[in-house]
């Protein structure tokens, strides 16, 4: 399966690091069009818990500043992470996505959203900027049971996924789809039928995030937590797991994230995640001693 770090550099010829930003956007999850609060363990920031506010230009050269200690990298992906980035006036994003894509320094665009809100007049925005350079969109599944979809207050049924796939393949945008593992309720089977589904797509996906569900402090599912702890994976568990869904997953899907940051400050468990090195060595461990088995 194809890292991330070595995607970019057989596509760009050089390393490419991400810039998270925000959009300005709210959520249809939170405003109350579809249900306030967003999702269950959706903090704050919406998921964004790292990107910048403000002026984009202004966040752009932050999140350079922030990475220049440890990169020489030219060029950068715009990544728009916080809530739901194609949620609101499409003439305002439009020239908002447009004037950070023709950046010299932007190689992609990445755009974190909902598969409920990609009306056709965004469709048509992202395939305009797809003309100018490579446009990803991030769409955050989590899971394909709808059992555990309501209980994280997710807002959407797995066809609305299936069609803005489905139109988001047919313009020939990249799709990136985001994973959470260990939510409340599921079994690890159930986990890898989700893998599983995401592995049969046709056509098939560009990349996938996957992560261990993160108890943010602040949430509704970290009060609950708080109240009712519930059974977490430890890192080995964890590992194991990863490796199963590398081996799961086809060649050409590229793997974006097999773990995750949670803000040090609001993060209640697993704290093991906090030791990123070591998550980091250990799960790239445990997916090579299953290679070297196949």
């Amino acid at each position: 399966m194809l890292r991330l770090s070595d995607y970019l550099k057989q596509n760009f010829g050089e390393k490419i690091y991400r810039l998270a930003l925000s959009s300005g956007c709210s959520c249809p999850n939170r405003d109350g069009t579809i249900g306030y609060g967003g999702c269950t363990f959706c903090s704050e920031g919406g998921s964004g818990d790292f990107a910048g506010a403000g002026d984009v230009t202004d966040q752009i050269e932050a999140a350079k500043r922030l990475i220049a200690g440890k990169t020489n990298a030219k060029r950068f992906i715009a990544y728009f992470q916080s809530f739901t980035n194609t949620y609101g006036d499409p003439e305002r994003l439009e020239k908002l996505y447009t004037d950070v894509i023709k950046r010299d320094d932007i190689a992609v665009l990445s755009i974190g959203t909902r598969p409920d809100c990609l009306p056709k007049e965004v469709l048509d925005m992202l395939t305009r900027l797809r003309a100018v350079k490579p446009v990803w969109v991030e769409l955050g599944l989590q899971t394909i049971h709808e059992r555990t979809a309501e209980a994280v207050r997710r807002g959407y049924s797995l066809p609305v996924f299936e069609e803005a796939y489905k139109e988001l393949k047919a313009r020939g945008i990249e799709v990136i789809v985001h994973v959470i593992m260990n939510l409340p309720g599921e079994t690890k089977e159930e986990m890898l039928k989700t893998i599983r589904y995401l592995a049969e797509l046709t056509p098939p996906l560009d990349g996938i995030k996957i992560q261990m569900l993160q108890v943010l402090r602040g949430t509704d599912l970290g009060r609950e937590y708080e109240r009712h702890p519930f059974s977490l994976m430890n890192l080995e568990e964890y590992a194991d797991l990863i490796a199963k869904c590398v081996e799961i997953l086809p060649d050409s899907t590229v793997l974006h994230r097999m773990t995750g940051d949670g803000p040090r400050n609001l993060l209640i468990a697993p704290l093991w995640s906090l030791d990123k090195k070591r998550v980091l060595n250990t799960l790239n461990r445990r997916i090579s001693e299953t290679e070297k088995c196949l």
